[in-house]
């Protein structure tokens, strides 16, 4: 089994930017596991917004965050990092990490989720 954890969210400006990172524990191998990032804005779905191979380390962004949003991850430390830049109040929401077998925009491919990460932007 393996535990997420997000953490890194707060309140932003617009145009400001932030970094989460998702911690990884238990048993499980974070090395095997594709890695990815989800938000749910309030009164929405959740939506994907990045994901991330393992060793190859190719990454898929959502056409909604592309250039603004990086995706990556340090297996040495079982973390996964979403770097995101020219914040809008659109980017607001739960952020949830996400870790299974490949790297599917679909939440429902995924074994393993975190409790969330609220991030807010503010005009």
């Amino acid at each position: 089994q393996v535990q997420l954890d997000e953490s890194g969210g707060g309140l932003m400006q617009a145009g400001g930017s932030l970094r989460l990172s998702c911690e990884a524990s238990g048993g499980g191998d974070m090395r095997l596991l594709a890695m990815a990032w989800f938000r749910r804005a309030p009164g929405k779905e959740r939506e994907f917004v990045a994901a991330i191979n393992t060793f190859v380390r190719t990454g898929d962004v959502a056409d909604s965050v592309k250039g603004r949003f990086t995706i990556s991850r340090d297996d040495a430390k079982k973390t996964v990092y979403l770097q995101m830049n020219n914040l809008t109040p659109a980017d607001t929401g739960m952020y949830y990490c996400a870790g299974g077998r490949q790297p599917k925009r679909r939440w429902s491919h995924y074994d393993y989720s975190g409790p969330g990460t609220q991030v807010t932007v503010t005009t």
